[in-house]
């Protein structure tokens, strides 16, 4: 019969544990790493080195950031929405 208790508290217990790794989810996809894999997944002709550079630059989050990494991207012939996108994941926090 105690079994029970000790059940329905560890069914818990594992409950807010994920809900937890939900709620921490979004964040993570907020990195220049996010803004280079979205390029590469998306467009795998895009040099490597000119993506990670520009996803650095949008990394710093200011509108002129983004707009150097959507240029420094799109000169690298890499899709306008893609681009767009990419350095948009790069700024968010």
């Amino acid at each position: 019969m105690r079994l029970v208790p000790r059940l329905a508290a560890a069914l818990s217990g594992l409950a807010l544990a994920l809900g937890g790794v939900v709620a921490v989810a979004p964040a993570a996809h907020a990195t220049p790493q996010a803004c280079f894999y979205t390029v590469l997944e998306q467009h795998p002709e895009a040099d490597p080195e000119v993506v990670e550079g520009a996803c650095l630059i949008g990394a710093e989050g200011t509108p002129e950031a983004v707009r150097a990494c959507y240029f420094e991207l799109r000169r690298n012939f890499v899709p306008a929405v893609i681009a767009f996108e990419a350095c948009r994941r790069a700024a968010e926090e």
